[in-house]
């Protein structure tokens, strides 16, 4: 699993122009399933997500983690992560699970979230989404699970 986490003053997903998700302060999350991941993947990644310490602490430094911070999480499946864009002008999917094999795996970290914290939002997978946010720093990072 790939996903590529930004901190956020604010985040929100819409399809066909309705608001599906939406967050104050957080992690806005981009997330892609490959074919050999599962749910201990899932897992690891989601814990990761809530644990990476990006968030300023009292001296500013990035000290605090998105469960420090009471903060929401706003998860947005995107298989373009998955990507292969070594070679020539058009990326390959190769890599990217199967959409039942993603849709299973997105589910289960929905569920996994909600059950974990206490603001999470969605975005919706296999929909075409308007991602609106404002990148706060800008801070973004890449991580894998």
């Amino acid at each position: 699993m790939i996903t590529v986490i930004q901190r956020v003053t604010q985040a929100s997903v819409s399809v066909d122009n309705e608001r599906v998700g939406s967050i104050a302060v957080g992690i806005m999350a981009l997330l892609a399933v490959e074919k050999a991941d599962t749910e201990k993947e899932a897992q690891r990644l989601l814990e990761r997500i809530f644990n990476y310490r990006i968030f300023p602490d009292d001296t500013g430094r990035m000290n605090l983690s998105l469960r420090h911070i009471h903060g929401g999480l706003l998860l947005v499946p995107q298989f373009t992560l998955a990507a292969d864009t070594d070679k020539g002008n058009r990326p390959s999917f190769t890599s990217a699970a199967p959409p039942a094999h993603g849709f299973a795996l997105f589910s289960h970290l929905q569920q996994l979230a909600l059950a974990s914290h206490p603001t999470v939002q969605f975005g919706r997978f296999g929909a075409d989404m308007q991602v609106s946010l404002v990148n706060d720093g800008p801070v973004t990072f890449m991580l894998r699970a």
